[in-house]
């Protein structure tokens, strides 16, 4: 009886000693994405910004001070319509003057007409010399000179009567205006900008190392960042001879073809071009930080169906700014990691997260 507790004893301080065993650690989180086909990973992807094709600066064309603005920013204006006004005061006394300065040449070339039809009378009989006749005749067509010059200084000035008011060149948005009452503005000072809503361009700068992927005419698919439910088409419509001095990108203008109300001028576009020998290219696009390398080697790591981590080698291609070209080793629909990819190890059990596009 005696050895059978000192038996059950011991069972007890062993079973007491062991430790409990712990679980498996959870899956490791791991952003992940799929494998796309060329067509669509290779696709050039840009970003740009929504401008208007037409765009008029306007400004009064002569100096004076602005009395009165009829129009805001964002207003939309019609062709002829009134956007400020300047004081006419000045222009109003010009026009008075000149018109004055009419009066007085047309008095004075009456009277010189009739002043040579006298001494034409005269020289008829003969009464005066050749001489004195064409002094007469010199000074009619003098004052004949004289009244031409006065009329077109009037015609100046009634025109400048008319440029105090500054009225709309086209129908469009007003994108800028800085015009108050009470300022002074010189003339050919900027006063408002006017952008024509009917033909809408966005700008995309492409570098240089993609240049041979666009080409004038070529169609292009479109998505606002406000809204990417809705996909718009486009045309490349210019491409820039240089490139920026400072970026080293060309400046291409794409001209939207079903743009409507929810396209707004400064808005920022999602630009997808072609992808160039996509028929024939088995290759994908990933981005540069899912690569790493093992003995001088390039792989990745695949996720397989159990959420596992594989190492796969991989054949690179070119490395461009948007990621590296792979030409073998990966499929289309794939599940690879493209974060923390040098702390995975083989058959670590990880919990895939899918990375999100905007």
């Amino acid at each position: 009886m005696r050895h059978l507790l000192f038996g059950l004893l011991a069972l007890i301080l062993l079973v007491a000693c062991e430790k409990p065993v712990e679980p498996p650690p959870p899956p490791r989180p791991a952003l992940v994405m799929q494998v796309a086909d060329s067509a669509t990973e290779t696709a050039m992807s840009l970003i740009g910004q929504v401008q208007p094709r037409y765009e008029s600066a306007q400004g009064f064309r002569i100096a004076g001070k602005i009395i009165e603005r009829r129009v805001e920013m964002g207003a939309r204006v019609s062709k002829g319509q009134v956007i400020a006004r300047l004081d006419a005061t000045d222009s109003q006394l010009n026009a008075a003057a000149a018109a004055a300065e009419v009066a007085s040449a047309e008095a004075s070339h009456a009277l010189a007409v009739a002043e040579v039809a006298r001494q034409r009378q005269l020289f008829a009989k003969k009464f005066i010399s050749a001489s004195a006749l064409d002094i007469k005749e010199s000074e009619l067509k003098e004052s004949s000179a004289r009244l031409a010059k006065v009329k077109a200084q009037a015609n100046i000035s009634g025109n400048q009567t008319q440029y105090t008011t500054l009225t709309a060149d086209r129908d469009g948005v007003v994108s800028f205006i800085q015009a108050e009452p009470g300022q002074v503005v010189a003339a050919g000072d900027v006063i408002v900008r006017i952008a024509d809503i009917r033909t809408v361009d966005v700008l995309v700068a492409v570098p240089e190392s993609r240049m041979a992927e666009v080409k004038l005419q070529a169609p292009v698919l479109l998505k606002m960042w406000a809204d990417q439910q809705k996909t718009y088409t486009g045309i490349v419509r210019e491409i820039a001879p240089t490139a920026d001095a400072a970026t080293r990108t060309f400046n291409v203008r794409i001209t939207l073809e079903n743009t409507d109300a929810a396209v707004k001028f400064g808005m920022t576009a999602g630009v997808r071009f072609a992808a160039p020998n996509a028929a024939n290219d088995s290759s994908v696009l990933i981005p540069s930080r899912a690569l790493t390398a093992n003995n001088g080697k390039s792989q990745v790591w695949v996720i397989d169906a159990n959420n596992h981590a594989q190492p796969r080698a991989v054949e690179t291609g070119e490395f461009r700014e948007d990621g590296v070209v792979i030409r073998s080793g990966l499929s289309t629909g794939e599940t690879i990691a493209i974060a923390g990819v040098h702390t995975l190890t083989k058959d670590q059990l990880v919990r895939p997260v899918m990375e999100t596009k905007p």
